[in-house]
């Protein structure tokens, strides 16, 4: 397994596996997430991978992806301290591959990343659902940095 940059080849399956983690996401809150469509289309996902700033990491054997890791480099500025951080913004393992540690080469891959960067930090955003993805990153050493709270009316 190569965790490598993604390239405008491998379009196609990444947009395949965005459209099998909005449904999954849609089946966990179907209050906020649409049944189908798209996080990017073909076009807006070639603009992404031609964006330094928003690198994106597959984890592949030859021409064949298992997951990718979408990364936003973003700078914090007043009242924080201004740092370099490395925003994992989607992590994604297709369904016949998990548990086999690809998740995890991920996501050395971002901190590698992130370190060859200058990063001060890697932070992400985790739904509440499923359990096993927050229990992933927490068992991966990522820390609750800050909690988002909601109350629906």
């Amino acid at each position: 397994m190569t965790i490598r940059q993604a390239t405008l080849s491998d379009i196609p399956q990444i947009l395949t596996f965005l459209r099998e983690i909005l449904a999954f996401h849609h089946k966990g809150r179907p209050d906020l997430f649409l049944p189908a469509g798209e996080k990017y289309n073909a076009e807006e996902l070639t603009k992404v991978l031609s964006d330094p700033s928003r690198p994106v990491l597959v984890a592949a054997e030859e021409d064949r992806l298992f997951g990718y890791a979408f990364c936003v480099l973003k700078e914090s500025t007043a009242p924080l301290i201004a740092r370099k951080t490395l925003y994992l913004d989607d992590l994604f393992v297709a369904s016949l591959a998990r548990g086999k540690g690809i998740g995890t080469l991920l996501m050395d891959e971002v901190v590698n990343l992130a370190r060859r960067e200058g990063c001060y930090n890697v932070t992400l955003n985790v739904w509440e659902f499923p359990e096993s993805a927050k229990a992933f990153y927490e068992a991966y050493g990522m820390r609750v940095q800050r909690t988002t709270m909601e109350k629906i009316l």
